[in-house]
């Protein structure tokens, strides 16, 4: 059993094959979409997203890629922003205040600033669904919170915000239905 990361940025492979070279490591590098990555089906027994496809890729789209690449009884791990951080961040993307600016129901693509950036959100009862068609099944969701003397890891939430309210998810899926019986 081997990793292999797959990214879309040259930019990220660059810094994997830096890191890969300053820890003595090897494994495949992919620069690919995770909407189409270039292995057979039921190549992996997990798959982990931390901020990469599970913000940047149609849901609908990576799920199904996901399930394709996992064998049966494999594992789903992804990173994403709380839905209630989606709904108190500001459209500029600037830090998050403590009302909501935005309706939790407007799910999808979700813009920040007017570099135009674009993320896709889901709500819970959305990854539900979308995991659910997919052939997944979930087995936890993690709403992170820090402990008390820790300090953020970067300035998209104060340490205060982050100890009220959780700013990131970590939800794991597992693959149970085989992938000719996949509909949607």
């Amino acid at each position: 059993m081997y990793p292999v990361a797959v990214d879309v940025s040259p930019a990220q492979i660059r810094v994997a094959e830096t890191m890969q070279q300053e820890f003595g490591t090897r494994f495949p590098l992919v620069l690919a979409n995770a909407e189409e990555v270039p292995y057979d089906h039921s190549s992996f027994d997990l798959a982990i997203s931390e901020y990469g496809a599970s913000i940047w890729c149609d849901p609908r789209s990576w799920l199904q890629e996901a399930r394709r690449l996992l064998r049966p009884g494999g594992r789903l791990v992804f990173f994403t922003p709380s839905a209630l951080l989606t709904t108190c961040t500001p459209s500029d993307g600037s830090q998050p205040g403590t009302q909501l600016l935005r309706s939790y129901f407007t799910s999808g693509l979700v813009e920040f600033g007017s570099e135009g950036g674009v993320e896709f959100h889901a709500t819970h009862g959305e990854w539900l669904a979308l995991l659910r068609t997919r052939g997944f099944v979930v087995e936890g969701l993690i709403e992170t919170r820090p402990k008390d003397d820790s300090e953020p890891r970067y300035q998209l939430v104060s340490s205060d915000w982050a100890s009220r309210w959780p700013s990131e998810e970590i939800w794991i899926a597992r693959a149970v239905r085989p992938l000719d019986a996949l509909s949607g």
